[in-house]
């Protein structure tokens, strides 16, 4: 890092993404003490094969779950936009949404999903990563582009970097070597997501963190793209 990370925003689209694809540097950063906050995008209503779970019903579980998995990771605060599963926009709604948390909680580092395209991708994961890099630039910058945040006491801000995990051309690697387990647990709070035993996921996790921890000379990590943004 080139600067000092105190406050780290973390956008993601569903319930279950963040831990699956960063939770072991979010517990990394928790314990270093640094506040990080959790935006979820969508409410996860249409993420079950339970032909008798209602969508509201679904919505409220992982609403829990997440919180659950939220204490097991120390964050600050947990976000819900509650906008519609597999539903998601590239909307004023949505970017209005991710610049009043970015001006509100104003991090040194925002991280999100990476939008690559790709030729099989949940759509939700591409507009979340989409327009979270939307709004970090240049519209949580600029202060005419949402005139009511203003009104809100909400000043701009400029986000100075972002890091996409699940990315397609990663650059940079978190040793989880010792938040691994703290990962595993808090993705396990996601139990209606949950469709493999604990043991196996675990072991699959552990392999593919290995591999990705030869990049950094051996043990366990998690991959990122990183982008400093010019000021």
């Amino acid at each position: 890092m080139t600067h000092r990370i105190d406050t780290v925003l973390v956008v993601t689209p569903h319930p279950d993404d963040a831990e699956g694809g960063a939770g072991g540097t979010i517990a990394k950063w928790t314990r270093e003490g640094k506040k990080v906050v959790l935006v979820v995008c969508t409410n996860g209503d249409k993420g079950t094969s339970d032909k008798t779970l209602k969508p509201e019903k679904l919505a409220a579980i992982r609403e829990k779950e997440q919180l659950d998995a939220a204490e097991v990771l120390g964050l600050e605060e947990v976000v819900f936009l509650r906008f519609p599963d597999q539903n998601l926009e590239d909307c004023r709604e949505l970017r209005l949404a991710l610049c009043r948390q970015i001006r509100k909680h104003r991090p040194d580092l925002v991280v999100t999903i990476d939008p690559t395209p790709r030729y099989i991708q949940h759509r939700d994961h591409y507009m979340a990563g989409r327009v979270t890099l939307d709004a970090v630039f240049p519209y949580a910058r600029d202060y005419l582009a949402f005139p009511e945040l203003m009104e809100e006491g909400l000043e701009p801000f400029k986000v100075r970097e972002v890091w996409l995990f699940r990315p397609q051309e990663p650059d940079t690697y978190v040793d989880i070597e010792d938040t691994f387990v703290t990962k595993v647990d808090a993705l396990y709070c996601h139990v209606s997501q949950m469709g493999r035993p604990r043991e196996e996921r675990e072991a699959w996790l552990r392999e593919r963190s290995g591999e990705t921890g030869e990049h950094i000379g051996g043990g366990l990590a998690e991959p990122f793209k990183r982008i400093v943004i010019e000021r």
